[in-house]
């Protein structure tokens, strides 16, 4: 159990962050395939060096999954991971009878 409650913590405080969820809410809407990291800068306005950070971030809590495309790299959401974080959040709700979510 603490080890479930560790990793999504650590994927709460990677959304924490007003750039990380920027990012990640720009790529969920991108293309399925994935959007290539300059496309991400350029919308976010955000300077490579720190937004390689934030993705990095974000690829290692399993949000997003990089993908090498030449030299370029595109950055695509793990929805299934996104559905098992927000599946545990709601996990309790209603005293785990989930009839009132």
């Amino acid at each position: 159990m603490a080890r479930q409650v560790d990793k999504q913590a650590e994927r709460m405080k990677a959304l924490g962050h007003p750039s990380r969820l920027g990012v990640l809410r720009l790529v969920v809407r991108g293309d399925p395939a994935g959007t290539p990291a300059g496309e991400i800068q350029a919308v976010l306005k955000i300077p490579a060096s720190t937004l390689s950070h934030h993705l990095d971030t974000l690829a290692s809590t399993g949000l997003l999954i990089p993908e090498k495309e030449g030299t370029f790299i595109r950055y695509r959401a793990d929805f299934a991971e996104l559905r098992k974080l927000t599946d545990y959040l709601w996990e309790d709700c209603c005293g785990g009878g989930k009839s009132c979510c």
